[in-house]
């Protein structure tokens, strides 16, 4: 048992009142004198003791103070079972009996939500095996050993190098993927039917760059792009109102008009001068190339890293999702052991001081209605 609050031992103290009290209110004795006492001599007094009358009374009232200091320092409970020595999981899609053979361990679970013992039927929902590893880490006692039956490819990769606070026996088993990861899309770069023809030049040779697909066609006049489309305004002027709200909305729109004072440079030549201008609006982006679209006028139309700069910021990477299992073995990591959380005890004491509440309360009563 621990206390969360040792300072509201400090409570006991209150122990000399019912202390006090019972010495106050100890039972009268009157003196009655007699005719042979005046012949003992007077310097001879009897010793007088500290008693105590009622002493049962005495020892309910100093348990209830017991019981109530105890309540403000707040007991708490920990699980004093023993923990299992090791624990086995198994990824689903894997031959959770064929790795266990014959053997009667009977701490074998599933890598899926829950961690259900591999005797239930294999979870058919996906789950990222990275994060259920790191919430049974921190579930398990301190001390428990961890095998872990992996995939090879292992899927669900988030980016981030997994950390364990206990050493792993890291066993990966070579399967066949069922399904490549999914493309990136390609985007659809639509210029306006009234821009410039090296506007229009432009654009076809970027959406060249960025894929063999052929160029989209041309928006007609006084025409939105649709969803997920990037546009590229292709006068120097202001965007139209249509085209404000559009990109407020969550669109992407290149310009070549100047950049606003709270656009963040995206692109440097090699000389240093800024190229390229990002800035958020609403939930959309609009990225500004000042100049002309005539890349023999422009040099940030001419540079080699242009093409490559705007489709990193209008369509980042996403992060490796499949990766080689062997190589994302867990790194022990220095982390602080995670232990169950305490059970408090607080239901159990406030009975306990009800129940001797009312057992002093009866004896007292009892003890007022005694004769002298």
């Amino acid at each position: 048992m621990n206390l969360l609050f040792p300072l509201g031992l400090a409570a006991l103290a209150a122990w000399l009142l019912p202390l006090l009290i019972h010495l106050a209110r100890r039972h009268p004795y009157t003196p009655l004198d007699f005719a042979a006492l005046r012949w003992l001599r007077t310097q001879i007094r009897p010793r007088q003791r500290i008693r105590f009358d009622d002493w049962p009374l005495l020892l309910v009232r100093l348990l209830l103070l017991a019981a109530l200091a105890l309540l403000l320092a707040r007991p708490v409970l920990s699980d004093g079972a023993p923990s299992p020595s090791t624990w086995t999981v198994v990824a689903p899609g894997l031959d959770a009996g064929a790795l266990r053979g014959s053997s009667e361990d009977g701490r074998w679970h599933w890598l899926a939500p829950g961690f259900p013992s591999i005797d239930q039927p294999a979870p058919s929902t996906p789950a990222p095996l990275p994060s259920l590893l790191r919430e049974l880490d921190a579930q398990l006692p301190a001390g428990t050993a961890l095998t872990v039956h992996v995939p090879d490819p292992l899927p669900g990769l988030d980016g981030a190098r997994l950390q364990l606070s206990r050493p792993v026996q890291w066993q990966p088993h070579a399967v066949v993927p069922t399904h490549a990861q999914a493309s990136v899309p390609a985007l659809r770069l639509r210029v306006s039917a009234d821009a410039p023809a090296s506007a229009r030049q432009w654009v076809g040779a970027l959406q060249r760059a960025w894929s063999t697909q052929p160029a989209s066609a041309e928006l007609p006049a006084n025409t939105l792009p649709a969803r997920g489309e990037i546009a590229a305004w292709g006068r120097t002027s202001a965007l139209p109102a249509g085209w404000q709200a559009w990109l407020r909305a969550g669109g992407s729109v290149i310009t070549a008009a100047a950049p606003a004072p709270q656009a963040s440079v995206l692109l440097r030549s090699a000389e240093g001068a800024p190229l390229l201008w990002q800035q958020r609006v609403g939930r959309g982006r609009l990225l500004s190339l000042p100049g002309e679209w005539n890349a023999a006028h422009n040099s940030a139309l001419r540079d080699a890293r242009l093409p490559q700069a705007l489709l990193l910021a209008l369509q980042p990477p996403a992060p490796p999702r499949l990766g080689n299992a062997q190589d994302q073995a867990p790194q022990q990591a220095v982390l602080p052991a995670m232990t169950p959380a305490p059970r408090e005890l607080p239901p159990w004491l406030l009975l306990a001081i009800v129940l001797l509440f009312a057992l002093e309360r009866g004896m007292a009563s009892r003890m007022a209605r005694r004769p002298a």
